[in-house]
Protein backbone atom coordinates (compact mmCIF):
# COMPACT_ATOMS: atom_id res chain seq x y z
CA UNK A 1 0.00 0.00 0.00
CA UNK A 2 1.65 3.40 -0.74
CA UNK A 3 1.92 6.22 1.58
CA UNK A 4 -0.58 9.30 1.68
CA UNK A 5 0.63 12.07 -1.10
CA UNK A 6 3.39 9.19 -2.70
CA UNK A 7 2.10 8.93 -5.96
CA UNK A 8 2.18 5.36 -6.87
CA UNK A 9 3.94 5.80 -10.40
CA UNK A 10 5.77 8.65 -11.49
CA UNK A 11 7.75 8.49 -15.46
CA UNK A 12 9.41 11.36 -16.83
CA UNK A 13 10.70 10.54 -20.64
CA UNK A 14 13.09 13.19 -22.00
CA UNK A 15 13.67 13.10 -25.89
CA UNK A 16 16.38 15.16 -27.29
CA UNK A 17 16.23 15.51 -31.08
CA UNK A 18 18.73 17.03 -33.23
CA UNK A 19 18.41 18.22 -37.07
CA UNK A 20 21.75 19.30 -39.21
CA UNK A 21 20.69 21.60 -41.96
CA UNK A 22 23.43 22.42 -44.61
CA UNK A 23 23.62 22.97 -47.99
CA UNK A 24 26.22 21.27 -49.78
CA UNK A 25 26.67 23.16 -53.16
CA UNK A 26 29.28 25.58 -53.18
CA UNK A 27 29.09 28.99 -53.63
CA UNK A 28 30.04 32.20 -52.94
CA UNK A 29 29.03 34.26 -49.93
CA UNK A 30 30.59 37.81 -49.13
CA UNK A 31 28.42 38.07 -45.81
CA UNK A 32 30.91 35.93 -44.21
CA UNK A 33 33.24 38.85 -43.83
CA UNK A 34 30.82 40.21 -41.95
CA UNK A 35 30.10 38.23 -39.12
CA UNK A 36 32.59 38.24 -36.34
CA UNK A 37 34.66 35.55 -37.36
CA UNK A 38 34.92 36.38 -40.84
CA UNK A 39 36.31 40.12 -39.09
CA UNK A 40 38.93 37.97 -36.83
CA UNK A 41 40.20 36.06 -40.17
CA UNK A 42 40.60 39.36 -42.21
CA UNK A 43 42.44 40.97 -39.60
CA UNK A 44 44.71 37.52 -38.93
CA UNK A 45 45.36 37.43 -42.95
CA UNK A 46 46.36 41.40 -42.91
CA UNK A 47 48.11 41.16 -39.66
CA UNK A 48 50.06 37.94 -40.94
CA UNK A 49 51.31 39.77 -44.30
CA UNK A 50 52.29 43.03 -43.32
CA UNK A 51 54.28 41.51 -40.39
CA UNK A 52 55.79 39.29 -42.92
CA UNK A 53 56.56 42.36 -45.22
CA UNK A 54 57.79 44.28 -42.12
CA UNK A 55 60.46 41.82 -41.31
CA UNK A 56 61.47 41.25 -44.68
CA UNK A 57 61.71 45.22 -44.91
CA UNK A 58 64.45 45.17 -41.89
CA UNK A 59 68.61 44.06 -42.49
CA UNK A 60 68.54 41.36 -39.59
CA UNK A 61 65.88 39.30 -41.06
CA UNK A 62 67.67 36.31 -41.88
CA UNK A 63 68.88 36.24 -37.95
CA UNK A 64 66.99 33.98 -35.84
CA UNK A 65 63.99 36.40 -34.86
CA UNK A 66 63.24 37.40 -37.56
CA UNK A 67 63.33 34.20 -39.30
CA UNK A 68 61.32 32.61 -36.64
CA UNK A 69 58.28 35.62 -36.76
CA UNK A 70 58.36 35.06 -40.76
CA UNK A 71 57.89 31.44 -40.17
CA UNK A 72 54.96 31.68 -37.51
CA UNK A 73 53.46 34.79 -39.53
CA UNK A 74 53.51 33.03 -43.30
CA UNK A 75 51.88 29.96 -41.65
CA UNK A 76 48.92 31.49 -40.21
CA UNK A 77 48.51 33.79 -43.38
CA UNK A 78 48.34 30.39 -45.61
CA UNK A 79 46.50 28.60 -43.28
CA UNK A 80 44.18 31.51 -42.22
CA UNK A 81 43.50 32.55 -45.64
CA UNK A 82 43.07 29.23 -46.98
CA UNK A 83 40.03 28.60 -44.33
CA UNK A 84 38.67 32.44 -45.35
CA UNK A 85 38.43 31.32 -48.64
CA UNK A 86 36.81 27.67 -47.72
CA UNK A 87 34.19 30.01 -45.74
CA UNK A 88 33.19 32.21 -48.45
CA UNK A 89 32.37 29.29 -51.09
CA UNK A 90 30.85 26.94 -48.22
CA UNK A 91 33.21 24.27 -48.44
CA UNK A 92 33.36 24.27 -44.75
CA UNK A 93 29.40 23.40 -45.12
CA UNK A 94 29.70 20.90 -48.12
CA UNK A 95 32.52 19.00 -45.63
CA UNK A 96 30.53 19.60 -42.38
CA UNK A 97 31.30 15.96 -40.97
CA UNK A 98 34.82 17.47 -40.71
CA UNK A 99 35.70 19.15 -37.26
CA UNK A 100 36.45 22.53 -38.26
CA UNK A 101 35.73 24.18 -34.82
CA UNK A 102 38.06 21.97 -33.39
CA UNK A 103 40.83 22.00 -35.60
CA UNK A 104 40.20 26.06 -35.64
CA UNK A 105 40.39 26.35 -32.11
CA UNK A 106 43.54 24.24 -31.67
CA UNK A 107 45.27 26.15 -34.65
CA UNK A 108 44.39 29.52 -32.75
CA UNK A 109 45.49 28.57 -29.57
CA UNK A 110 48.14 27.13 -30.16
CA UNK A 111 48.69 30.44 -32.74
CA UNK A 112 47.98 32.60 -30.01
CA UNK A 113 51.21 31.33 -27.88
CA UNK A 114 53.75 31.14 -31.18
CA UNK A 115 52.52 34.57 -32.51
CA UNK A 116 53.26 36.13 -28.57
CA UNK A 117 56.84 34.74 -28.24
CA UNK A 118 57.34 35.77 -32.47
CA UNK A 119 56.37 39.31 -31.31
CA UNK A 120 58.26 39.32 -27.88
CA UNK A 121 61.12 38.23 -29.59
CA UNK A 122 60.72 40.85 -32.67
CA UNK A 123 60.45 44.23 -29.85
CA UNK A 124 63.63 43.38 -28.72
CA UNK A 125 65.24 43.67 -32.14
CA UNK A 126 66.15 47.67 -32.11
CA UNK A 127 65.08 48.52 -35.23
CA UNK A 128 61.68 49.98 -36.86
CA UNK A 129 60.97 46.98 -39.43
CA UNK A 130 60.94 44.51 -36.51
CA UNK A 131 58.99 47.04 -33.80
CA UNK A 132 56.41 47.45 -36.94
CA UNK A 133 56.06 43.54 -37.33
CA UNK A 134 55.91 43.05 -33.52
CA UNK A 135 52.45 45.64 -33.29
CA UNK A 136 51.34 43.21 -36.00
CA UNK A 137 52.07 40.17 -33.99
CA UNK A 138 50.29 41.77 -31.02
CA UNK A 139 47.25 43.01 -32.95
CA UNK A 140 47.38 38.76 -35.00
CA UNK A 141 47.60 37.73 -31.17
CA UNK A 142 45.06 39.13 -29.78
CA UNK A 143 42.89 38.37 -33.00
CA UNK A 144 43.73 34.87 -32.55
CA UNK A 145 42.71 34.50 -29.23
CA UNK A 146 39.55 35.86 -29.04
CA UNK A 147 39.04 33.68 -32.52
CA UNK A 148 39.99 30.62 -29.99
CA UNK A 149 37.75 32.14 -27.48
CA UNK A 150 34.77 31.68 -30.22
CA UNK A 151 35.53 28.72 -31.35
CA UNK A 152 36.09 27.22 -27.68
CA UNK A 153 32.53 28.36 -27.30
CA UNK A 154 30.61 26.95 -30.07
CA UNK A 155 32.58 23.73 -29.62
CA UNK A 156 31.01 23.58 -26.11
CA UNK A 157 27.86 24.43 -27.70
CA UNK A 158 28.10 21.56 -29.79
CA UNK A 159 27.78 24.36 -33.11
CA UNK A 160 28.43 23.55 -36.74
CA UNK A 161 31.34 26.07 -38.33
CA UNK A 162 28.51 26.76 -40.81
CA UNK A 163 25.24 25.31 -41.29
CA UNK A 164 22.92 25.06 -38.50
CA UNK A 165 22.02 22.10 -35.99
CA UNK A 166 18.83 22.23 -33.83
CA UNK A 167 18.72 20.91 -31.01
CA UNK A 168 14.59 20.39 -29.43
CA UNK A 169 13.99 19.03 -25.82
CA UNK A 170 10.74 17.57 -25.07
CA UNK A 171 10.10 16.23 -22.06
CA UNK A 172 6.74 14.31 -20.91
CA UNK A 173 5.91 13.65 -17.06
CA UNK A 174 3.14 11.08 -16.21
CA UNK A 175 2.03 10.60 -12.41
CA UNK A 176 -0.23 8.83 -11.17
CA UNK A 177 -1.63 8.66 -7.67
CA UNK A 178 -4.01 6.45 -5.75
CA UNK A 179 -7.55 7.99 -4.78
CA UNK A 180 -7.37 9.47 -1.45
CA UNK A 181 -8.19 7.14 1.70
CA UNK A 182 -11.58 8.31 2.99
CA UNK A 183 -11.16 10.00 6.74
CA UNK A 184 -8.60 12.41 6.05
Amino acid sequence: MAEVGFPGQHTTTTTVTSSTTVQTNIRFDPLYLKTIPGILKVVQVTCSLLGFICIQFSSFNNMGKGSYFSWISMIAFWFTGILLGFYLFHMVEKFYKIPWLKIEFVFCALWTLLYVLAASLAITVRDKPHSAAAFFGFVATAAYAMDAFVKWRAVRAGGLAQGSRVVSKQTTSTVNTPPPREGY
